[in-house]
């Protein structure tokens, strides 16, 4: 909750590959502490992940470089996530774009009270959370993946707010997460973004996905 007291809730591998066989659209892979344990990427997952799941996956956590980024692509991957490591320099944006292409970069952005935080949400870097994601744009970013640090394990409903301003201020798919509790909560997510990730409501009962999509399509929101 909050970034904070993480839990062990099992094998990402497996989990994926339940969720794939479920009928996700996409998979997001996040090593959220890679840059507080100075980790190196997770090829080697990559590549166990890649043999079991037949829909795209995105990848992120300890992407320094468009080296560590081709890596991670060669391995299997479909997108690799950056944030840190653009925060502290964003020319990392436009070289992952000019390597992989844009449609390959994922810019992800942690935020509390619409303010930039990084390491994890453990250092505020004095940025604002849609002045981030606009030049993110402009450097060449494909996607923005959103989570909101006051959200975040709540299950009381995605930071629509921010969510919005986000997304009003870019032309980018801009993914939603941290605070999903339900279908209505995901159905008021798509609203207003173009994604809604769904993290800890699943994966203690990974059943839940194919009824979920259910009831959101039950809401008139329409799903794949």
């Amino acid at each position: 909750m909050r970034f904070k007291e993480l839990r062990d809730v099992g094998d990402p591998v497996e989990l994926g590959s339940a969720y794939s066989d479920a009928g996700a659209d996409e998979l997001v892979f996040l090593d959220i502490q890679a840059t507080l344990g100075d980790r190196p990427t997770l090829v080697e997952l990559v590549k166990r992940v890649a043999e079991r799941l037949a829909i795209p996956f995105t990848v992120g956590g300890g992407v320094r470089s468009a080296d560590d980024a081709e890596r991670l692509l060669q391995a299997g991957a479909d997108k690799v996530g950056v944030n840190s490591a653009a925060l502290a320099r964003p020319e990392l944006i436009t070289e992952l774009a000019e390597r992989l292409g844009s449609q390959a970069v994922v810019v992800a952005i942690d935020a509390e009270g619409g303010r930039v935080r990084s390491h994890a949400g453990t250092l505020s870097v004095g940025r604002d959370a849609t002045e981030w994601a606009r030049e993110a744009e402009q450097r060449g970013a494909g996607e923005i993946l959103l989570t909101s640090i006051d959200a975040d394990g709540t299950r009381e409903g995605y930071d629509l707010e921010l969510t919005a301003a986000v997304a009003g201020a870019v032309s980018l798919p801009v993914i939603a997460s941290g605070g999903a509790g339900n279908a209505s909560h995901v159905a008021d997510a798509l609203g207003v973004a173009q994604a809604a990730l769904l993290a800890s409501i699943l994966h203690e009962n990974p059943q839940r996905l194919a009824s979920l999509r259910e009831e959101v399509r039950e809401l008139g929101v329409p799903v794949r």
